[in-house]
């Protein structure tokens, strides 16, 4: 299976960024990605793995009926 390799943009594009927010990820080292001689690239799976780790879950609430108050 090829993993594609996204450019800065590309990755800005899909998590509905601007090309700031994946260069700060890569500058603090909070995604993995590839050095292509002097361009930087976001494996296809590291981004899924990194919105697949910041995903939070919906917290159930229980219902208040019935208690007493």
């Amino acid at each position: 299976m090829t993993d594609l390799l996204l450019t800065v943009d590309q990755a800005a594009e899909r998590l509905g960024t601007t090309a700031r927010f994946p260069r700060r990820l890569i500058a603090e080292r909070r995604i993995a990605f590839v050095k292509v001689g002097s361009h930087v690239r976001i494996k296809e799976s590291a981004l899924a793995a990194y919105i697949e780790g910041h995903t939070v879950q919906p917290v159930r609430r229980r219902s208040r009926l019935g208690r007493a108050a």
